[in-house]
Order: C-alpha cells, then sequence, then structure tokens
C-alpha cells in the first residue's frame, strides 16, 4: 500500500489548522454544515472558510482561494463540484497542504468518467505527498478534547470515548453516529473513507493501533483494498503487540466477481463471502451482522475486562430471561460454569429453598433488591467463574434504580485496587423508598483508566424494563457496566468477549516445512503443458505435481494405447479403475470416462472399449491423449483439498467434505497461505461436518493427521508454485485413525 508518514496522518486526526474549501452562506449546503461543526464543536485549531464569492461565513474572514490563506494549513476539507476538486486538490498541493478530505461526490461511483477524474485526484496527491481521505465519503471526527474536530456534515458530535470507527458508507456512518449518540457510546475518531483513492482501512488500522485513546476498532466495509496487508495487520493489532485491540467487523457484499467462470471448485466457491469470513477469522476480527450487535459487543469490550475462561454465569429474578440468555450463551460457544461446592453453600444460604441455586441463578420474583447484591458478589467470587450475565425483569415491589446500586457494589466489592483515579468513584447511594435522591451522572465509557470501575471479571447487566429505566441505566454506565435490553443481546456479547479471549492467548505455532519436495520436478511437468499452450494439465500431470511434492498418491500409470493400459494394470495390481486423459473434457463421469473395480485383464480390455466409444459418442470432438490406470481402493470418506490463486487475496487454501457434494452443502473454510499448524488443525474442525470425521455413531476417527499433512504440504506448494491459479484433489480419501489418506482425483489449472 502507499505509505504515509505519521506526520501526514497527524495533520488529518489533530490538525492545527483547517481549511474548509467550499464552505458556504447557504443555511442547506454541505459546505455550511462541516464548516459550521468545525466551527461550533470545540475546534481546538484554526479554521478557514475558502469562498471566492463569500466575504466571511458564520462571521469568519473567507478567503477566495487556500492559496490566499497567510498561515500554514494542515487539513484541507473539499466540498466543491467534482469536476474542480483537482484544481482545489493541486492548488493545495502547492500550498504545502499534508492531507485532505473529499467530501465531494462524482467519482468512480458514477462510471468511467467519474473514475478517470478519480485517477487524476491519486496523481496530484502522490505527487505532493498529501494524504488523501475519500472521495465521497462524510469526513472525520475526533472527540480527543485537545482537538475536537467534527469534520463531516453529520449532524451532532459524538461524546468521547475510547471506541474508534472506520466506515466505508457515508450513510451507514450517519446512522451508526445517531445510534451511538443516542445510546450514549462514547467514540474516540470516526472516519468515513469513502471510495478509497488513496487512504483505506488498512492505513487507518496502521494510524489507530498507536492512539492512545482508542482501546477498540470498528469497521463498517464493502470490500478490503488489500486483504493480504489487512490480515498481517489486523493479526499484529488484535494479538500480537502490548496493547492487544479487539476489532468488530460489518463485511457487506460478496468477493470476486471471476468466481462465476472458475473451473474448479475450489475457484467456484471462493467467490463466496465465506472468503471473508475466513480471512476475519485468520486475523482475530470479530464479524458482526447489523450496527446495533456492532455496538453491543463495542460498549463490552470497551468497558469489561476479558473473560479469563468461556465459562460464564448468569444471575436473574425471570427464568424465562435466564433460559434465553442461557440459549444464546451456549450457541455462540460459551458455557455455563459449574459452581464450587463453597458458591452452593451460599447460595442455599442466600436464597430461598425453593430456589434452584445451579447455574443460571434464579431467583425467583420474590422482591428482594439486597439480594442482587449478595448473589452477584458470590458468584463473582467463585473460581471457576470468568463472568456474568445479570438479569433484572419488572417487578411492581422493586426499584430498578436499587437494583442498579446493588449490582455495582457487588462489583465494585470486588474491584482490585488498580491505581489511584483522578476521579474515584464514590460509594453508590440508596436514597430512601420514599424520599427523592437523584440518579448518578452517566460515565463517559473511557473504560481501564478512566472515572468508571473496572473489574477482574466481566459484567454486563440486563434490564428488561420498556419504559423509565433511564436512572437505573445510568447508574449502570457510571461504573462502566453495560447494560442491554435483552438477555440474548448480553449473552452474545460476552460470548464474543470470550472468544476474542480465546484467540489472544492461543498456542502460537510455526509453518511446518517440508524438505522432501520437489520443486523443479513440479516445476518442468508445469512449463511442458504450458510449451504445449495448456492451462489445464492433464490428470497423469497433477499427479505428477502432487508426487513430488509428497501427497499421497495412489499407483497411477498413464497409458497412450490399450496393451499399454493392459501392461500398466498388471504392475500396479488388479483392481484398478481407468480414466480418460482429455484437455477437452472437464468432467469425465458425466461422458463415461471412468471405469471402476476392474479386477482382470479380460474386465480391462472391455472397459477400455466402452470406454472410448462412450467417449467418442458424448465429445466426437475431443482429443483423446490416453487413458489413466489407477489403483482402486474402497472404502475411508471423501474429503476435498483446494488452491485458488485470487487477484486480491493471494493463495487462498480450502478444506471441506469432498465428492459431488461440496458444492452442494458448502460446508468448506478457507484460509490465505501460508498457513501454521494450529491454523491446518483449527481448518479442519471448523467445518460443519467435522464430527463425520471424528467419528459419529460408532464409527472409528478418520486420519485427522493425514488430513492436516496433507493441508500442510498443499500449504507449501501455494507458496513456491505461483504458477498454479487453481489446483483441487477431490476427493483425498481418508481412512480411521494411523492408516492416513489418499488422492483419488486432482485437477490443477496454471497460467
Amino acid at each position: 500500500m502507499t505509505t504515509h508518514s505519521r506526520e501526514s496522518l497527524e495533520a488529518l486526526f489533530a490538525p492545527k489548522s483547517v481549511a474548509v474549501i467550499g464552505a458556504s452562506t447557504k443555511p442547506d449546503s454541505l459546505g455550511r454544515a462541516v464548516f459550521k461543526n468545525i466551527l461550533f464543536h470545540g475546534y481546538t485549531g484554526v479554521v478557514y472558510p475558502v469562498n471566492p464569492k463569500a466575504k466571511s461565513i458564520l462571521g469568519v474572514k473567507a478567503y477566495p482561494s487556500v492559496l490566499d490563506i497567510p498561515d500554514e494549513i494542515d487539513l484541507a476539507v473539499i466540498i466543491v463540484p467534482a469536476i474542480a476538486v483537482a484544481n482545489v486538490l493541486e492548488e493545495c498541493g502547492r500550498k504545502g497542504v499534508r492531507a485532505a478530505i473529499v467530501i465531494s461526490a462524482g467519482f468512480k461511483e458514477i462510471g468511467e468518467e467519474g473514475a478517470q477524474r478519480e485517477r487524476e485526484l491519486q496523481q496530484i496527491a502522490q505527487r505532493y505527498g498529501i494524504a488523501l481521505l475519500g472521495p465521497n465519503c462524510l469526513g472525520i471526527i475526533n472527540t480527543d478534547p485537545a482537538v475536537s474536530l467534527n469534520a463531516t456534515f453529520a449532524p451532532g458530535m459524538p461524546r468521547q470515548g475510547n471506541i474508534a470507527f472506520i466506515s466505508q458508507s457515508g450513510a451507514l456512518g450517519v446512522a451508526a453516529l445517531e445510534y451511538a449518540q443516542r445510546q450514549k457510546i462514547g467514540l474516540s475518531k470516526f472516519i468515513s473513507i469513502g471510495n478509497k483513492a488513496d487512504l483505506h482501512e488498512n492505513h487507518l488500522l496502521d494510524y489507530l493501533k498507536d492512539d492512545p485513546l482508542s482501546d477498540v476498532i470498528l469497521l463498517y466495509v464493502e470490500d478490503l483494498e488489500d486483504p493480504q496487508g489487512f490480515h498481517r495487520l489486523a493479526t499484529e493489532i488484535t494479538s500480537e503487540r502490548p496493547k492487544k485491540i479487539p476489532i468488530l467487523a460489518i463485511k457487506s457484499g460478496r468477493t470476486l466477481e471471476g468466481a462465476k467462470a472458475a473451473t474448479s471448485h475450489t475457484g467456484a466457491l471462493a467467490g463466496s463471502d465465506e472468503v471473508y469470513d475466513s480471512i476475519f477469522m485468520q486475523s482475530g476480527v470479530l464479524r458482526v451482522e447489523t450496527i446495533e450487535e456492532l455496538f453491543d459487543y463495542a460498549i463490552a469490550f470497551a468497558q469489561q475486562p476479558l473473560p479469563q475462561s468461556n465459562r460464564i454465569a448468569i444471575v436473574t429474578n425471570a427464568g424465562g430471561a435466564g433460559i434465553l440468555a442461557t440459549d444464546a450463551a451456549v450457541r455462540h460457544g460459551v458455557q455455563l460454569a459449574e459452581f464450587t461446592e463453597e458458591t452452593v453453600r451460599k447460595l442455599r444460604e442466600l436464597l430461598p429453598p425453593t430456589v434452584n441455586v445451579a447455574n443460571p441463578v434464579d431467583m425467583t420474583g420474590e422482591p428482594n433488591e439486597q439480594r442482587y447484591e449478595t448473589v452477584v458478589r458470590t458468584v463473582l467470587e467463585d473460581p471457576n467463574v470468568a463472568g456474568v450475565v445479570v438479569i433484572a425483569a419488572p417487578h411492581i415491589l422493586m426499584s430498578l434504580e436499587n437494583i442498579a446500586r446493588h449490582i455495582v457494589r457487588a462489583v465494585q466489592a470486588l474491584t482490585p485496587d488498580l491505581s489511584p483515579s483522578p476521579r474515584p468513584n464514590p460509594p453508590v447511594p440508596f436514597p430512601k423508598r420514599e424520599g427523592g435522591g437523584s440518579p448518578l451522572r452517566a460515565g463517559e465509557g473511557l473504560g481501564e483508566g478512566s472515572s468508571g470501575s473496572k473489574v477482574q471479571k466481566p459484567v454486563l447487566a440486563c434490564l428488561m424494563a420498556v419504559t423509565d429505566a433511564r436512572p437505573a441505566i445510568e447508574i449502570l454506565e457510571e461504573a462502566n457496566i453495560p447494560h442491554y435490553s435483552f438477555p440474548e443481546r448480553a449473552a452474545r456479547a460476552l460470548a464474543a468477549m470470550a472468544r476474542y479471549r480465546e484467540w489472544v492467548h492461543r498456542p502460537r505455532t510455526e509453518y511446518r516445512v517440508f524438505t522432501d519436495v520437489q520443486i523443479e520436478q513440479a516445476r518442468e511437468t508445469i512449463a511442458r503443458a504450458k510449451r504445449q499452450g495448456r492451462s489445464l494439465l492433464l490428470e497423469p500431470e497433477a499427479h505428477d505435481v502432487l508426487k513430488a511434492y509428497g501427497f499421497p498418491v495412489l499407483q497411477y500409470r498413464f497409458a497412450k494405447s490399450e496393451d499399454e493400459a493392459l501392461q500398466a494394470a498388471r504392475e500396479i495390481g488388479y483392481p484398478v479403475v481407468l480414466k480418460i486423459v482429455s484437455p477437452d473434457i472437464a468432467h469425465k463421469v458425466d461422458v463415461g470416462g471412468v471405469k471402476l473395480d476392474i479386477h482382470s485383464d479380460a474386465e480391462l480390455r472391455e472397459n477400455y472399449r466402452q470406454m472410448l466409444a462412450d467417449v467418442q459418442k458424448a465429445k466426437p470432438d475431443a482429443r483423446i491423449f490416453g487413458v489413466f490406470v489407477q489403483e482402486f481402493i474402497k472404502g475411508g470418506k471423501e474429503t476435498i483439498l483446494g488452491l485458488k490463486r485470487d487477484p486480491l487475496f493471494g493463495p487462498l487454501l480450502m478444506f471441506g467434505l469432498g465428492g459431488i457434494y461440496v458444492e452442494a452443502l458448502r460446508d468448506v473454510t478457507f484460509r490465505i497461505a501460508p498457513i501454521r499448524e494450529l491454523g491446518v488443525h483449527r481448518m479442519i474442525r471448523q467445518i460443519r461436518g467435522f464430527k463425520i470425521l471424528e467419528g459419529f455413531r460408532g464409527e472409528p476417527p478418520s486420519d485427522i493427521e493425514a488430513i492436516a499433512e496433507c493441508l500442510a504440504r498443499l500449504s507449501q506448494l501455494a507458496t513456491q508454485l505461483e504458477e498454479i491459479v487453481e489446483l483441487d484433489i477431490n476427493p483425498l480419501v481418508v481412512f480411521e485413525r494411523g492408516r492416513g489418506a489418499r488422492v483419488v482425483d486432482a485437477r490443477i489449472v496454471v497460467a
């Protein structure tokens, strides 16, 4: 990707001076909205309106051109007609502007004419070293009080927080900002990237990873500009730095249009959305489906510590709500903790004898606000519990405010004394039942190091009130305890935290390297096919390549006549398989080009002649090079291994259940090559049908290690043989544990 200095990105995020080019006196114009947002939302620098037809805008002197401004300009915000943007950006370059935001639309989103304009902007930005955001974007917001910049046309300014949000869509960005303001969720940065003519998500991630005010990063993307770079950077950010930052992403749309023309199963499936699922998973990025889910997870990560395991507890006063939370938690990969005997004893003392003290703890509908404090504290003290979801359904004889106070007290009683806080939380007051008492002020959501409390175990709350819950919610917010309207949402958020914690603490393994491969032999096979003008290797050639890379191929021979086929079968030993060898036939079975389980010379001669007759009848123009004679095997389970060299993602590996069902079931996983040893095993276990390989209903388990070795060999092949653009091993038949696997059929496409 194009590199930009830290200084140029600082000019974008924290400029000392901003020129708004296209600032307007018209009340309903974007230029006026952007200038007004910068001027009236506390920007600590100097802002200059630029408009050749106005003397002043909102009482601030206007300049005809950025070149007329007497002072240095760090950032230019451009809102002029698309046709004029290039000239304006050129003037910015001559002025020495270090960063620019082009809000104007009318570029590649409208077609080739706009795309040409966008290429011109790229060239100007590169010539002058300008960090260019956009075009066709909403702008940027930095809530840091030292900057307080709102260079967008979105209504309002989000409150300060520790969540950074990058959005490719301006419209979705506006909706997300409004949602965050309505839910009182604080943001550190908001960046709308638009068409990504210059700056894209990787540049911004590279900046945010060192931003001390950003503890969570949210992404909305329609595509990734540099997926391989994203993978490396996201992996570093989420798990390989002292300050690890969770990344949550919404990805819309599909991936590669070119998949429609693919000639392999892998190529056909690699154009699907599963590829983005895999790259996110391989990078530690948590993918979500909606804005609501995005912020549900974000506030949990921003305000609470990670659980130390996936064992959680649920405390509720409504049985049905507890069941919903349990179902959601288990469905999303966490387990209900089994309480220690000491915890069970304490709960029996605290709760009525009719209450089941197992997890989830249902305190029943009996009105007792104090019980929330004692029960939650007891559950949090259990060493088997890594996090707690607390649910409170409304009760006519209980105050949600007091319940919230008791939840906070339980949490604060176990809060470690991390360090003196500039404004430590006071004890939570309890007004008399009849008295007033004002609710506590809502916290800013700054997480650890802020004025709110930080506990060793995450606590997420659910107050299931339709109306009048705001005072209680504010009490929770003051203590940085996330609140959710429904129990499923809280359970999902805690499960996401557990998944991320597992990613952070995963074992680190190396890439497996095989020294027995014959690279030059494989390359010569490929080169010979290319010299003959063929991109699809013949099956004997495909097996030659795989054999050179140490794959467990069956015994095979290439025969050009019936007598050669007979001699090959005798050398291999019956039973054998016959397959037609033709560069013009992609699916041999469809034209009668495969004969199975041949046990004698007589059967071979009969099947050889019948196969040639069937193929000639179905494909009379096909060139027949000969036949492929192969050892015949029975039993085992069919899997598929694949490779697709994608122009954006690079070499993609695929694994799934094989045979004719691979495209129908689409039960496959992808990874970017190379993959480490642990990644290989996770790739295998990720498919829904893994139980079939693991051993189902009394069947013996399959040889998973043999599959893992084949995937590791394929990973090495993908990084060394760049000529291969598509490869299928379908099926790779895997036998029971200890008996290995065998390559039955293979297809390789080269370029």
